[in-house]
């Protein structure tokens, strides 16, 4: 089934097939969340199943046994599909144990050496995500770019394109999935979240809160994240709006880099509601808009991102979100943006 934030892509992606102008490298890209993995998996089964994935057929029900996602507790290179010329890679355990942050060079080594034998049936090979490869994975992967085997399709799924070396860019064909603020995906993620959640919060400000990523909204609703996020948005609004609030910051405790995140995302839809001049269903955040100079809001985005951005380093997360607040308590009032420390320096 096409997701409707899919349409645009899969549509390209059909034409291609129609025209039998596949390529013999896919790129599939789009932020985290997006469903890049699905739209992949719609791909494949169009392209194996003679009724063009009727999701009955022995092969089409085979690739539904695939969970390639799973974690798996020992080391592998690749996983191997219930369809036999289909494989995938993905970060896996090392030999240490431990699971790895990068898909390494002895993997697409692997994936290489299975994808170059010949084969009479078409073979698939997808690697997610590709933007985890280190250089040196990355590099052995581009004789096989540059020369596949007839009836090979080699599928790149990425989170980031910028972090994907030019040379594997230019070699393959991309698609990209956008962000989604339509009715249609809306009125899906209504259907998806549970009744009582929807009954109190409206599905477009939920999918305007997520960055138009529908199956975000889903993931956060799922426990208590959800009312957590949302006492950490309405703490931060109030801090905004009254900075006496600052100095109630208890439940940020541990959770540092969400509340960062939790910030960007009010700091984002303020400057898209400032940018279009229209108010929000927000009213704190409406207030703080109203007074906010656009450029302090853009200089504290950029901030805020570089400050997540070092939650991978040594620096001390509390102490950072602590200097942050501060100018976020002064946003409405300040007379000239301030120098946040650890951060203009990365």
């Amino acid at each position: 089934m096409i997701l409707p934030w899919h349409k645009s892509a899969f549509s390209k992606l059909k034409k291609m097939i129609d025209l039998n102008h596949v390529p013999h490298a896919l790129l599939i890209t789009g932020v985290e969340k997006i469903g890049k993995f699905a739209l992949m998996q719609e791909l494949v089964k169009i392209l194996l199943c003679e009724n063009q994935s009727c999701g009955e057929c022995e092969l089409c029900l085979s690739l539904k046994k695939d969970n390639p996602k799973e974690d798996l507790g020992y080391s592998a290179l690749i996983r191997r599909s219930h369809y036999p010329n289909l494989i995938y890679c993905r970060t896996e355990i090392n030999d240490s144990g431990s699971m790895s942050k990068e898909i390494r060079i002895d993997q697409v080594r692997t994936f290489c050496e299975i994808l170059g034998k010949t084969a009479d049936a078409l073979q698939i090979g997808v690697i997610f995500y590709a933007d985890q490869m280190n250089a040196n994975a990355a590099n052995s992967l581009l004789k096989t770019l540059e020369e596949p085997r007839k009836n090979t399709l080699i599928v790149l799924l990425a989170h980031n394109i910028n972090s994907l070396p030019a040379t594997i860019l230019s070699r393959c064909q991309s698609i990209h999935i956008n962000p989604t603020y339509e009715k249609e995906s809306a009125v899906w993620l209504s259907n998806h979240i549970d009744e009582n959640v929807s009954a109190d919060y409206d599905a477009m400000q939920l999918l305007e809160g997520a960055h138009g990523v529908p199956q975000k909204v889903i993931e956060e609703l799922k426990g208590d994240y959800f009312f957590q996020y949302q006492g950490w948005q309405n703490l931060l609004l109030e801090i905004a709006n009254h900075p006496i609030k600052a100095i109630e910051t208890e439940i940020f405790d541990g959770n540092e880099v969400q509340v960062l995140s939790c910030l960007q995302n009010l700091i984002t839809e303020g400057i898209k509601l400032k940018v279009v001049k229209h108010d929000g269903g927000n009213i704190e955040l409406n207030r703080v808009i109203e007074k906010a100079p656009s450029d302090y809001l853009f200089k504290l985005l950029d901030d805020t991102s570089r400050a997540i951005s070092l939650s991978q380093t040594t620096v001390n997360m509390k102490l950072l979100l602590d200097n942050i607040l501060i100018v976020w308590s002064h946003i409405t009032h300040l007379k000239k943006y301030p120098t946040i420390t650890n951060i203009q320096e990365i």
